[in-house]
């Protein structure tokens, strides 16, 4: 799971925050807007159920400021 970022011609910037298999490399979420928050994050973690064979049985992020958050804690 981590977060990427370019911009627009018209020079707007956006963000997408992506879960990637890292055996199989499929992309299992992709979430773009120009502005992600812990609760965007929480919410698109929560898609996933017990019952999707997609399940991640464990999640590697990069620590970075992004994913500091109390909502993400929780």
């Amino acid at each position: 799971m981590n977060f990427v970022s370019d911009q627009l011609d018209n020079g707007s910037r956006f963000r997408a925050l992506t879960v990637v298999d890292n055996f199989s490399r499929k992309c299992l979420a992709i979430h773009a807007g120009k502005s992600l928050k812990g609760s965007n994050v929480v919410a698109i973690m929560e898609n996933f159920t017990a019952d999707d064979k997609l399940l991640p049985a464990r999640i590697k992020v990069d620590n970075g400021s992004e994913f500091i958050s109390k909502v993400l804690d929780k």
